[in-house]
């Protein structure tokens, strides 16, 4: 499991590194305002969340990749074991909308978030097994069939927020692993095509938050309400900001699910354009450290890996960020580092974790 000899400690990203621990310190300050003014959210447990998960980096990044891939499968199982336990004892519905969390004594988590680790690991795997004739129907079918089993489960919860960033996962590790655009496009005019079908299938919240992103001022007291006030505090937050623990939407807790889904807004309120831009420039610098690393590596595995995870991110990025915009319907995926909740503090950690373990792990020359 942990080989030193196959570790090349000078290939560590230094700059991955860097901007990491500015979007943790930067998002543990925006935390703290933003959990300031409610009494049963503090900042205490996404600290502890945040050590761990730099503990978790320090073991990680000792573990030979090659032990990984052989246990694959294990993973798999074991991931949709976690997944078929939510379908039959899942809890959450009153309170989140959805039965995605599991809760055994005092401790509740939702299990889909370590599955996203997991599925990375195990589907960049299969993958690779098969890349050689990817392009193949028969290939092909066989490599969605096991991927799309995890994504159904989700769905079925139904989380078609989460579900949506494992697809998205797949389809760029397929890109990767060279899969002809014309699958993609043949994906995308059947997605088009199954649209109708798929709003009929949804929940009435679901249904609700697609009306309001259509149209945002058609129920402003209730479905509307959390997407207008996040417009207003980005709005009154101008150029440079409100200042810290001054921004009013804020402080007089008027921006719903701020310490977690909406924690955008509460940044740009502070903080201002300035602010934002400046996180988004972070983010934007992370994922180009992750595309760099894959393009460095000669393993097709240690590239599907690192493009599954950059694919993670990218969603959450654009997704939250968006939704807080108006330019996305609001989906409750919340923003890497940034906002509330201990379990998606420490699965982002581990995911850098195992970024870096791929990328100074030495490689077999290659000569294709």
């Amino acid at each position: 499991m942990f080989n030193l000899k196959k570790k090349n400690f000078g290939k560590l990203d230094k700059t991955l590194v860097v901007v990491l621990l500015v979007l943790i310190i930067f998002g543990l300050i925006v935390l703290f305002s933003a959990t300031k003014s409610l009494t049963n959210k503090g900042i205490f447990g996404q600290i502890v969340a945040t050590i761990l998960g730099f503990i978790s980096i320090l073991f990680i990044v000792l573990i030979d990749i090659d032990f990984i891939k052989k246990i694959y499968l294990y993973i798999y199982l074991v991931c949709n074991f976690l997944l078929l336990l939510v379908l039959l004892f899942g809890v959450g519905s009153e309170q989140w909308g959805s039965d995605s969390w599991l809760q055994i004594g005092p401790i509740t988590f939702q299990p889909s978030e370590i599955v996203k680790i997991g599925f990375i690991l195990s589907v960049a795997r299969f993958i690779e097994i098969n890349q050689k004739n990817i392009n193949k129907p028969k290939t092909l079918l066989k490599v969605l069939v096991f991927a799309l089993i995890p994504i159904f489960m989700i769905y079925k919860q139904p989380d078609v927020g989460t579900a949506m960033v494992f697809v998205f996962m797949l389809v760029i590790m397929l890109f990767t692993a060279g899969l002809n655009l014309k699958y993609f496009l043949g994906a995308l005019i059947a997605g088009i095509a199954s649209l109708p079908f798929l709003y009929l299938s949804l929940e009435e919240f679901q249904k609700k938050r697609i009306l309001t992103f259509l149209n945002p001022e058609h129920d402003i007291s209730d479905s509307s309400y959390q997407a207008i006030q996040g417009k207003i505090a980005i709005g009154s937050g101008k150029f440079f900001g409100k200042g810290f623990l001054k921004g009013s939407q804020n402080m007089y807790n008027f921006i719903p699910e701020k310490q977690t889904d909406y924690i955008f807004p509460v940044l740009v309120e502070e903080f201002g354009f300035l602010g934002g831009g400046v996180v988004i420039f972070l983010y934007g610098m992370l994922l180009h450290r992750f595309v760099v690393i894959s393009r460095n590596s000669n393993q097709m595995y240690s590239k599907l890996v690192i493009m599954g995870f950059a694919a993670m991110f990218l969603f959450h990025i654009f997704e939250n960020i968006g939704m807080t915009l108006g330019l996305m319907p609001v989906t409750g995926i919340p923003l890497p580092f940034f906002s509330y909740g201990g379990t998606f503090q420490l699965i982002n950690l581990i995911s850098i974790g195992i970024i870096l373990s791929v990328s100074i792990q030495k490689e077999a020359l290659s000569f294709e």
